[in-house]
Formats: C-alpha cells, sequence, structure tokens
C-alpha cells in the first residue's frame, strides 16, 4: 500500500480570534489527559498502514506541554512506521516556548508552521493575536537554534485596516526571517464567528482591494525565490508542504481528533465537532461516502499552480483530459485566467482568485 499522510487535530486553544471558525475550545489538565488518551487508543486501532508525513494542527497544538507532544508524535510515528518523512506540528507564536520545540524536535518534528497572519502590530491585535512581530522573530530563531529551519509563516490578506503598504510590510518581515515557505490566505469571513456577527463593526478592505493584496502578494514573493505552487502556498525549490500535497493530489489520509476528516480506502468519513464524544468513543466516525472520482480529482488538482496535468489524468484514470473541459476552459483562456495547452488545464494567479467559477464551469 502507498504510504498515506496522518493528520491530528488538537482540539485546544487559550483564546478563539475572531476570525476562526476552526473546532477548538478552551480546556484543562483534565480534558486534556483524557483527550490524549483517546487520540492514542484511535491511532492505536489502525495496523499495517505507513505514512510519511504527519501533520499536527487545530486549535493551537503548542498548548499541549513538551512532554504531552513528544507522546502523540512518538505515538504516531511508532504506529505507522515512520522512517524520514515530514512532520509538521502548527504553534501559536505567543504560546510556543522552548521546552515545547526542544521536546518536539527530539521527536522527531522537523517543520514548524506559525500563525503570524500579520507583521503589523494594530492589525495582530484586531485578529486576536498576542505576540509582537520583534517576539515572533524570535520564536522563529527559537526553532533554528534547536535544528528546525523548515518554517512556514501564515499571512492573511484583507484584514481591517490593512493596506498594500502594510501588507508590503507584513510580507517583508517574512521573507526578512528567511524562511522556506509561506501560506497566503484570503480572510474569509464565516457567519459564526465574532468577525461574521459583527462584520460592520469592521473596516474590511473590499473586494477589489484584497484582490490587488493577492496580486501584489503572488508578485512579490515570486521576486523573492518563493514560488506559487498553490492557490494560498509559496515555497522555495523543495520546501513545498509534502503533507498538503497529499490533499491537493487526491492521495489518501488519515485525520485523527474531533473535527478531523479521512479519505482512505476510497472512502471519505470524519469525526463530529465534539471532543466529549470523541473522548467516549473515538472510533466513531461518520461516513461521507466515496472518494477520488474524476470530478473531484479535477477540483483539487487545479488548486495546484500545475494544475491538471494530461499525463497525469491518463496514468490515473485511462483516459485524457475532456474534451468538453477543453471547450470550456477556452473562454477562460481567452480573458489569461486559465492556460489549455499540451500539458493540460491550469489556473493562473490572476484565475486563482475566481477558480471556484472557473473548475465549476469546466464541469
Amino acid at each position: 500500500m502507498k504510504k498515506i499522510g496522518v493528520y491530528i487535530h488538537i482540539p485546544f486553544c487559550k483564546s478563539k480570534c475572531p476570525y476562526c471558525d476552526f473546532y477548538s475550545l478552551s480546556c484543562g489538565q483534565k480534558e486534556k489527559s483524557l483527550f490524549i488518551a483517546s487520540l492514542k487508543q484511535e491511532i492505536g486501532s489502525y495496523e499495517n498502514v505507513s505514512a510519511d508525513t504527519l501533520y499536527i494542527g487545530g486549535g493551537t497544538p503548542s498548548v499541549l506541554t513538551g512532554d504531552e507532544i513528544y507522546d502523540v508524535v512518538t505515538a504516531a510515528k511508532e504506529q505507522f512506521a515512520f522512517s524520514g518523512g515530514e512532520i509538521t506540528l502548527e504553534a501559536n507564536p505567543s504560546s510556543l516556548n522552548a521546552e515545547f520545540a526542544e521536546k518536539a524536535a527530539a521527536a522527531g518534528v522537523n517543520r514548524f508552521s506559525l500563525g503570524v497572519q500579520s507583521a503589523i502590530d494594530g492589525e495582530r491585535k484586531i485578529l486576536g493575536r498576542k505576540s509582537s512581530a520583534d517576539e515572533i522573530s524570535k520564536k522563529i530563531q527559537m526553532l533554528k537554534d534547536v535544528g528546525i529551519d523548515n518554517i512556514s509563516l501564515d499571512v492573511m490578506l484583507g484584514v481591517p485596516h490593512q493596506s498594500l503598504s502594510s501588507l508590503k510590510e507584513t510580507l517583508d518581515f517574512c521573507i526578512g526571517s528567511d524562511v522556506p515557505h509561506i501560506s497566503a490566505y484570503i480572510l474569509k469571513i464565516e457567519e459564526d464567528t465574532f468577525f461574521g456577527k459583527n462584520r460592520n463593526r469592521f473596516p474590511f478592505p473590499d473586494e477589489d482591494s484584497v484582490a490587488d493584496m493577492y496580486e501584489f502578494t503572488c508578485d512579490h514573493l515570486a521576486k523573492n525565490g518563493l514560488k506559487q505552487y498553490e492557490i494560498s502556498n509559496f515555497a522555495r525549490p523543495g520546501f513545498e508542504s509534502r503533507h498538503n500535497l497529499k490533499y491537493w493530489n487526491c492521495e489518501e489520509y488519515l485525520g485523527f481528533g474531533p473535527a478531523a476528516h479521512s479519505f482512505f480506502k476510497k472512502r471519505r468519513f470524519f469525526h463530529e465537532r465534539d471532543l466529549a464524544e470523541y473522548i467516549a468513543d473515538p472510533l466513531k466516525t461518520v461516513d461521507d461516502g466515496c472518494g477520488g472520482d474524476f470530478e473531484e480529482y479535477t477540483m483539487l488538482k487545479l488548486r495546484l499552480a500545475k494544475g491538471l496535468r494530461e499525463d497525469e489524468v491518463q496514468n490515473d484514470f485511462g483516459f485524457p483530459i475532456p474534451d468538453k473541459m477543453r471547450r470550456n476552459a477556452k473562454p477562460f483562456a481567452d480573458e489569461a485566467l486559465v492556460v489549455s495547452d499540451e500539458a493540460g488545464i491550469r489556473i493562473t494567479p490572476k484565475g486563482f482568485l475566481v477558480s471556484n467559477y472557473i473548475i465549476s464551469h469546466l464541469f
């Protein structure tokens, strides 16, 4: 069996950021201990499965202690026969400390993803982020000091008060930090978040301004050696997220913890967003049907800069990219939103701004 990816969702945060729609809640030591025991039980229920990527996200994994993260990483590595591979750990700079970083490195974590969002203190404050840009720089150096140079920084576009000038300052902060990977996400305001319920209270940039920010980000990062390889992800050569590429290449993965999703043995299934239910029965999942058909495969592949490749479609499905898709792509190609050639179909950086619209019309 081809090696899969493993995702572990740590559902704990010290506080809820105003934009966050991920499943997270505050907790005490009892809840953490019960969760870790249930997590290890679920991990142990899979036999004869090998993985070569592990991604621990949340929530905020860095609210765990160093010993706790060591325990979680070690349990996953042993169960899924890790040898080498990529092990990524998300962390909030404000809760990341030296003991946690050292224990993570000792457990085999070799990649960190830090939630920077903005290097502008005023923007960070409105986003609920507590550390300053100077403190973030110190945490990046802390990771490098324990031997972890593969670091990704998250940046957010379209936050209140943001301008092209302040965005450039944030991007330059990240570039100057000498990290090999940057993720730049356009803020999506979800109804059930604080921003969603109080949208009129905040000066969000308009859609045209956000579009300009996105195109500037793609261009500015490219000029500084960080090549776009997915809608929101940019990396120096060889530092693309191997785990996330499994999602976009429609490869299989297992998700552990409340709210985690899986695609395994051509089935999709998930855990409910309920910590108490997960602790009570960590093996209970909800079936979400079959996965991996051509439509889903195409939707995921078109998130990548290389797009839907003719050779890969032929190899994976035994037929070429359908003529109908080629015909439907032509109007978008005429507008420089899509490239359709002998290599396949791919969406341009400008087209990524309306990718959902393009993909729906390709079918």
